[in-house]
């Protein structure tokens, strides 16, 4: 079946429909990772958007329960320019396409998504639709109509509904009718985590579980008071989606917990912790997703290949004189990529050290996070 991408500039694409029929709005976006479409999928930081691949052929090694970020597809639509009919690896448990009906994902391939990309890199992210169902003309006035991706807070929309704890992929699949044996599971007496969830992949809790923490994950909306009324030894703030300057309320209870337990943030939540010590952050122009991105350590000169999906960063400026240093940068581009607090165990990073797609280069800042958990006192 036809179908047609038309973003608001009114740029329209044709190809053929994948997934369900019908119609998704959201906010245009590009990945360059060359695998990891399942993760991708169902990675929280997605939600709201229309997520294109660049790498041409999709679905070549199938889908697996294994491989969820969370609980469901998170993107809004998806964009490719060829997905494979005949996945072909041991691991497969399906194909794209069935994957995509199941979740009830509209989609479009045999769009040239090489163009799409320079597009989008030369007038910036934008909104779009996915239809099957509307012409151009009457997709242009839909779009006008919805509201734009930076005025809502899908953090709220992604975030887990209640307190929980994490107890392993094993018995979180199992839930689901599958099984996952060899998953790392949390040590009985291992130091407590207070998780902050924006929209975690799960890998999150992997690694954390994989160094013998037990995870407490917290909604977006909870109080400072209930977490601390856990005494976790440490806290981590999650990746999610959107923009920061949305969540004053969690601005608001993440500065309570400065001063009483080691942080770490990452992506959204170093975004959230830069605007906690009272600094800023401003849209990128096309953001940064994929999973080749350069980041230098400011203190050892090391450059790490990062994975990275965020289209919001923060501005050095805003942070001068506030207690915190840059303490990496993109070589891209040269946008603040890490914060280390002068004198309190608080660290953050924009880029993604449980990968899930991409490389694995940035785990060993868990153990560092675990470090200043075991100490109390120690920087990240």
């Amino acid at each position: 079946m036809k179908a047609i991408l038309t973003l608001e500039d009114g740029t329209t694409y044709e190809g053929t429909s994948i997934g369900v029929v019908g119609t998704a709005f959201g906010e245009a976006v590009f990945s360059t990772s060359m695998t990891g479409y399942q993760e991708m999928l169902t990675d929280p930081s997605y939600g709201g958007q229309l997520l294109t691949l660049t790498y041409p052929l999709i679905g070549n090694y199938g889908v697996t329960d294994a491989d969820f970020e969370s609980n469901r597809v998170q993107v809004a639509g998806f964009i490719v320019r060829q997905m494979c009919e005949e996945p072909s690896n041991w691991r497969s448990g399906g194909s794209l396409q069935d994957f995509l009906v199941q979740n009830r994902v509209v989609g479009i391939q045999g769009v040239d998504t090489r163009a799409l990309t320079r597009h989008l890199r030369v007038r910036g992210v934008m909104m779009g639709a996915i239809s099957t169902e509307y012409s151009r003309d009457e997709l242009l006035q839909k779009i006008e109509e919805a509201p734009n991706y930076s005025q809502i807070d899908f953090v709220r929309r992604v975030t887990a509904p209640e307190k929980y704890e994490w107890s392993g992929d094993a018995e979180v699949e199992a839930n689901r009718g599958n099984a996952l044996p060899g998953s790392p599971i949390p040590r009985p007496d291992g130091p407590r985590v207070a998780l902050i969830d924006c929209g975690v992949k799960r890998n999150i809790m992997r690694n954390l579980a994989a160094l013998g923490c037990r995870v407490t994950v917290f909604p977006c909306h909870a109080k400072a008071e209930e977490i601390l009324e856990m005494d976790p030894a440490g806290v981590l703030i999650s990746p999610g989606p959107g923009d920061p300057a949305l969540l004053g309320y969690m601005t608001d209870e993440i500065k309570k917990l400065i001063g009483k337990k080691p942080i770490i943030g990452i992506c959204l939540g170093h975004q959230l912790l830069a605007w906690a010590f009272g600094g800023r952050t401003f849209k990128l122009k096309f953001g940064h997703r994929g999973g080749n991105h350069p980041v230098k350590d400011l203190a050892t000169g090391r450059v790490y290949i990062t994975s990275q999906n965020h289209g919001y960063a923060v501005d050095a400026d805003s942070l001068a004189e506030k207690g915190v240093d840059v303490a990496m940068i993109n070589l891209n581009d040269n946008t603040v990529e890490g914060l280390q607090h002068r004198e309190l165990p608080i660290y953050s990073i924009q880029y993604h050290p449980e990968a899930s797609p991409g490389p694995r280069d940035s785990a060993y800042l868990f153990k560092r996070f675990m470090e200043a958990v075991t100490d109390g006192t120690k920087r990240v």
